[in-house]
């Protein structure tokens, strides 16, 4: 019996420690809207300018964020909420062969750059994501899109970190002012909703 109840306390501990995650969610993504709307739509009108261009998305970020950057391309590939044509879209972070490659003949900082430089031209955006904004392969990723003539959107979190400080003024960079990994990772998937909801509305129109 005294096993039951203090399972019972724990239990009763647990549910609120899982409501103020919710609570902390729901609070950062309200504090987030006007600072990250405009960006966002920006973001968004360059995505279909690439794309009406005949350009590419390339995509990359690491462990979350490279599951982030893998929804993204899926959604925009295959479809997001509304039936309409593929557009043109990849994640640099499917490839276990060329990832491995990469990382065991040069290094694992190069493992995103050296794909940029291999399918980027001139004309194509790079999304690269981090919730520190220090993930040194996703640097050298804008640096290589750079050298291609790439416009890049950076999502980030605290400061934006190096990824920040390596931008060009024509890039985008969506910075989630939180310290919270987790938090941060929610956010950027509702910033990549979004963007293929704002994609799609600029592409097709309707409600």
């Amino acid at each position: 019996m005294q096993h039951l109840s203090q399972l019972a306390y724990r239990n009763m501990d647990l549910t609120g420690r899982i409501s103020k995650h919710f609570d902390d969610s729901a609070q950062l993504k309200l504090a987030s809207r006007n600072t990250l709307a405009q960006p966002i739509a920006e973001a968004a009108q360059a995505v279909v300018e690439c794309l009406m261009n005949d350009g590419k998305i390339l995509s990359c970020g690491n462990g979350g964020s490279a599951a982030d950057a893998q929804h993204f391309s899926a959604e925009l590939l295959n479809r997001f909420e509304i039936e309409r044509p593929g557009l043109a879209a990849m994640a640099l972070t499917t490839d276990s062969s060329v990832l491995t490659s990469i990382a065991n003949d040069y290094a694992f900082n190069l493992i995103f750059s050296k794909q940029v430089r291999a399918l980027g031209i001139s004309g194509d955006m790079l999304l690269a994501i981090s919730s520190s904004g220090n993930s040194a392969n996703v640097v050298e990723a804008i640096h290589a899109a750079h050298e291609c003539d790439m416009r890049v959107i950076a999502l980030t979190g605290r400061d934006g970190g190096a990824m920040g400080a390596a931008l060009n003024p024509n890039d985008f960079h969506i910075c989630v002012n939180a310290q919270n990994t987790a938090r941060i990772q929610e956010v950027h998937l509702l910033v990549l909703h979004c963007l293929c909801d704002a994609i799609d509305h600029l592409l097709l129109g309707g409600e």
